[in-house]
């Protein structure tokens, strides 16, 4: 790293860490930018922007059986990269600062998980989960690699094919699903599904009630990996700004928070929490 880079990752950790000091109990909300480092791709661009395909739509998901086989069978192939990943030093920062008191709750949008297998305990999973599944009949619950295992039997020729790694599990996968085979419940051979909103689908209330309730109480947010073009994070930076909270941001590229943060750091990641 040159000495310009050096001097300006220091000048910004130095800013973010007094932002935190100065502001603390902060209230942390974390993106798929966050979880890059750990080998997880992201959705958006610098711009904001959508790199591939938007993920699948709830009502799709829940009506088309084609949507669910194409589903199913690049999970297949993209589900052991994500259940695999592991916590990088950003993860482990932000469990480090909440061991000292200094976060008042972590608020991800992401379904990895990764901030719990990092240590840090008073998480809400804004999205969900994608290791378990509910059965959209019965409600029966049940590890995700149930089901992968079920899938691979039922489909043994897609059990050595293997493809780019897309966000939350899924592969950049294009064949014939035609004659994938997916299974149904245990239970009741309803439709098995991740425990995660998807697109077109609202994230249950208690969630966001906890979230705000919680921010009401916080004495500044930072905002890490997130672009906040979803309205379902978007929506706790404009509370804040609305009461004055002060906002950091912590991401590469435009979020849609810009001109609502009192501090805005366009920098990579994990090393710039890291130095903290």
């Amino acid at each position: 790293m040159t000495t310009v880079l050096q001097n300006c990752l220091d000048q910004q950790s130095s800013e973010l860490a007094a932002f935190i000091r100065a502001n603390a109990p902060v209230l942390v909300l974390t993106g798929a930018g966050i979880s890059t480092d750990s080998g997880i791709p992201d959705y958006r661009d610098s711009n904001g922007n959508w790199k591939r395909k938007q993920p699948v739509q709830h009502q799709d998901f829940m009506r088309c059986a084609a949507t669910r086989q194409r589903y199913w069978a690049r999970s297949l192939v993209g589900w052991p990269i994500m259940q695999q990943a592991q916590p990088n030093p950003a993860h482990h920062k932000v469990a480090e600062l909440e061991s000292q008191g200094l976060l008042s709750i972590i608020v991800t949008q992401n379904v990895d998980r990764l901030h719990q297998k990092a240590g840090s305990e008073a998480v809400v999973d804004l999205h969900g989960r994608a290791d378990e599944l509910i059965c959209m009949s019965c409600d029966h619950r049940e590890h995700r690699s149930l089901m992968h295992a079920r899938c691979a039997t039922l489909n043994p020729s897609l059990n050595n094919v293997f493809a780019t790694a897309a966000p939350d599990g899924d592969a950049d996968l294009e064949m014939d699903f035609s004659t994938f085979k997916v299974p149904g419940c245990p239970q009741c051979d309803g439709i098995m599904k991740p425990d995660v909103v998807f697109f077109g689908d609202n994230v249950p209330r208690p969630r966001v009630d906890k979230v705000f309730d919680t921010l009401a109480h916080s004495r500044g947010l930072l905002v890490i990996g997130s672009s906040l073009m979803v309205f379902s994070g978007f929506r706790f930076a404009r509370q804040a700004h609305q009461v004055g909270t002060p906002i950091a941001i912590l991401t590469q590229g435009r979020t849609r928070a810009d001109d609502l943060a009192s501090v805005k750091f366009d920098a990579p990641i994990a090393p710039l929490l890291a130095s903290i």
